[in-house]
């Protein structure tokens, strides 16, 4: 046989012969599979004697190259419960490996050694367990990382100054651990997305990663820069704060500050004492305070100032401007603004006689119940850091919030404006919230949770996210802040949705990232936000309410209740979804309904798909909620 019909019978056996792994990687990825635990969703698929790359029937989270054979080139295990020990021996033995995804697993312990896969591009360990410090020269050996994401973890001890050694890193994400010490200047060219928030950081923020912006690097008391809008100490000030003598007079200063703290929180102890719970909401004048249910003493003193409010309030406003503008569009009583009459008209001396309680504080502010004289009862919600807007832009957003009508949306009744925080006040409803009535002192067993309480519920939201989604269609987050303690329930269980549209008010601080949307996983992981987060946000509630479970997710760590979003995916995927359903509603519900129930909780998986491109648009989801019966 010639040498060209040779070459031509070896063309024909390449195209007539599919390309297989490379010799032993079954192997591999089985020795990598038996130090784990919690693998049994790798089960149906990485069997022995099997082909990691077939296409007909891929192993799961397996990935393949081609080039000659079709080698392994990427592990993405990723949100499947998994722990263990990482074997890296094991891993080394895929030659064409460039990708490890270990991400939102219950891996413990220190950093493994992964940095022995010298040609790994991207690596992804967030979210999981992992403690300690990296050795400094950790990453000297890894040249070829493009990715590297290990937030959400326990990492301490200084971030390692191999870092600047990855000339082609692009994506560093070490938020959420306990790094300390300064950041290391990187200063690779390559870098699109850095995050370092919420470590224990300290000192000047590298001039280079200043383009990253203020959220990279917050979390962070200690560091300074004017990225944060903290100036730095000069050396001149560190060496004098270091001179001798100088740690007397610094004695001086502690003792002092205890004397102060004990004094603060007698004082304190015997304001609580005399149910002064409102406290005082300082004006930018420092000589007016607006308070409820203080002491009849303080308030003789209050009233005595009363007077000169209005006309104080002129002086700084630049004359009565500002009072004739409101009362063209609503009224207004020394400053506080009524954008929505339906309980009445009110101002801030009515607010003042009320009797008050503390509701609770959250990432956007305190909240307080006040009772006034004519018997309404409202709440008072004191915001923080939304500066975002002067007074009349701010103005404006809040008067579109008053105008909602909605039988599922609970508008804002006032306002007040003031430099340092806002005042909210919305129509108290006794009932309370859902995460209350599911968790809270009466419990998941309350009778009137029955299937068709909750499918009423779920739909109530629905139809008030849809609402939302269409008349703030151009907004980036129409509601932003989806979760069950914001929707509240009439006496008759119709949900009313609260905290929605403020993404536009909020100062981008640390009090923005309280937002929920900010939970959604292409925000933790690249700082996006689109309308699909609020997809993200309301599938958790669906499947909050569907389980009976509380989520993980709403904690800052994840650190307790359950992670229904994987629990629910890998329940869905093995066949069990029904097992996951609240005991509450399935025990003794006919199969017609228990049907009902798992579509239901379908809906909610997918509302939480990692990536938003494979969620559904909000339309289609409150299209299939609405086709649910009970």
């Amino acid at each position: 046989m010639g040498a060209a019909p040779f070459l031509l019978l070896l063309f024909f056996l390449s195209v007539a012969t599919p390309l297989s792994a490379s010799p032993g990687e079954d192997l591999h990825l089985l020795e990598f599979k038996r130090t784990l635990r919690n693998s049994a969703a790798l089960d149906a698929t990485w069997v022995g004697g099997g082909d990691p790359c077939d296409r007909k029937k891929a192993w799961r989270g397996v990935d393949c190259s081609d080039s000659g054979y079709r080698n392994v080139s990427a592990v993405l295990l990723m949100n499947l419960g998994l722990s263990g020990d990482v074997d890296v021996t094991a891993l080394g033995k895929l030659q064409s490996l460039r990708i490890l995804g270990l991400e939102n697993n219950s891996f413990t312990g220190t950093m493994p050694e992964v940095n022995r896969l010298s040609y790994l591009k991207s690596l992804f360990l967030s979210g999981n367990q992992f403690s300690g410090e990296i050795p400094p020269d950790y990453f000297g050996k890894m040249g070829s990382l493009k990715k590297l994401h290990l937030a959400r973890n326990g990492f301490s001890g200084s971030i390692p100054p191999s870092l600047a050694q990855l000339h082609n890193l692009m994506e560093l994400f070490l938020q959420n651990n306990e790094f300390t010490g300064p950041i290391p200047d990187l200063e690779q060219a390559t870098l699109h997305y850095v995050n370092v928030s919420f470590n224990n950081l300290h000192g000047e923020i590298p001039a280079n990663l200043a383009r990253f912006g203020a959220s990279a690097f917050q979390g962070n008391p200690d560091l300074c820069g004017t990225v944060v809008g903290k100036p730095c100490q000069t050396a001149a000030a560190a060496a004098a704060a270091a001179a001798p003598g100088s740690s007397g007079s610094m004695t001086k200063w502690v003792i002092l500050g205890v004397v102060v703290g004990i004094l603060l929180v007698t004082i304190l102890f015997k304001a609580k004492k005399k149910d002064d719970d409102f406290t005082m909401l300082r004006k930018e004048n420092l000589d007016e305070v607006i308070q409820v249910n203080v002491p009849s003493t303080v308030r003789r003193s209050a009233s005595s100032r009363r007077g000169s409010f209005s006309g104080s309030r002129r002086g700084n406003d630049g004359g009565s401007t500002s009072s004739k503008r409101s009362s063209q569009h609503g009224r207004s009583s020394n400053d506080l603004v009524v954008i929505n009459e339906d309980k009445g008209f009110f101002g801030l001396q009515d607010l003042m006689k009320a009797a008050a309680e503390v509701l609770g504080n959250g990432g956007l502010g305190s909240s307080y119940k006040a009772v006034m004289a004519n018997g309404v009862a409202v709440v008072v919600k004191r915001m923080r850091d939304m500066n975002k807007l002067n007074k009349e832009a701010f103005e404006t957003e809040i008067r579109k919030l008053g105008k909602i009508k909605h039988r599922n949306i609970l508008p804002p009744l006032a306002f007040h404006f003031r430099k340092e925080e806002k005042l909210l006040v919305t129509e108290y409803i006794p009932r309370g919230s859902l995460l209350f009535l599911l968790h809270g002192d009466r419990g998941i067993g309350h009778a009137e949770l029955n299937w068709g309480t909750r499918l009423k519920i779920i739909k109530g939201i629905g139809r008030g996210m849809a609402f939302l989604h269409t008349e703030f269609a151009n907004y980036e987050l129409p509601h932003g802040n989806l979760k069950s303690s914001n929707v509240l329930l009439s006496h008759n269980y119709d949900p009313l949705l609260t905290d929605y549209a403020l993404f536009a008010l909020i100062s981008n601080t640390q009090s923005v990232q309280a937002l929920f949307a900010y939970k959604s996983p292409e925000a933790i992981l690249y700082q996006q936000l689109s309308p699909k987060s609020d997809v993200y946000c309301l599938g958790i509630v669906i499947l909050e309410i569907m389980t009976g479970k509380f989520p993980s997710q709403y904690l800052s760590n994840q650190k307790g209740g359950t992670d229904i979003v994987q629990g629910t995916k890998t329940a869905i995927g093995e066949g069990r979804a029904a097992e996951l359903i609240d005991p509450e509603l399935s025990g003794g519900a006919t199969a017609e309904a228990v049907e009902q129930m798992e579509r239901m909780l379908r809906i909610g998986a997918s509302c939480t798909e990692s990536e938003p491109a494979k969620r559904m648009e909000m339309k289609e989801v409150i299209r299939n909620i609405e086709e649910i019966k009970a």
